[in-house]
């Protein structure tokens, strides 16, 4: 069975995370062994894409793309428990200042 996305065949977990992001996930990540020339190149060239209102919504995709990840690799994450709130002591207030 083939997947498709947007046209593009996604072969493997790594073709999904690129194309749910729509930038190749290196961009962001870097590269083992990457120079600081290439660490800075890649860094403006990121700076560009956020800039480009083609790009506006990319933080609200790369947290779509990772609850998604979470809840099915990691579901155990998302179960919050809301912990009780301690007692507050109240103060008395009716004394004079200094």
């Amino acid at each position: 069975m083939r997947a498709y996305i947007g046209g593009q065949q996604a072969v493997n977990d790594h073709d999904f995370v690129e194309l749910a992001l729509g930038t190749p996930v290196e961009l962001w990540l870097g590269a083992e062994g990457e120079t600081d020339e290439e660490r800075a190149a890649r860094l403006d060239a990121a700076r560009d894409i956020l800039a480009s209102p083609e790009y506006s919504d990319l933080p609200d995709r790369v947290s779509r793309v990772a609850a998604e990840a979470i809840e099915a690799y990691a579901p155990e994450l998302f179960n919050v428990i809301v912990l009780p709130r301690p007692a507050r002591r109240r103060t008395s207030r009716k004394g004079a200042a200094a």
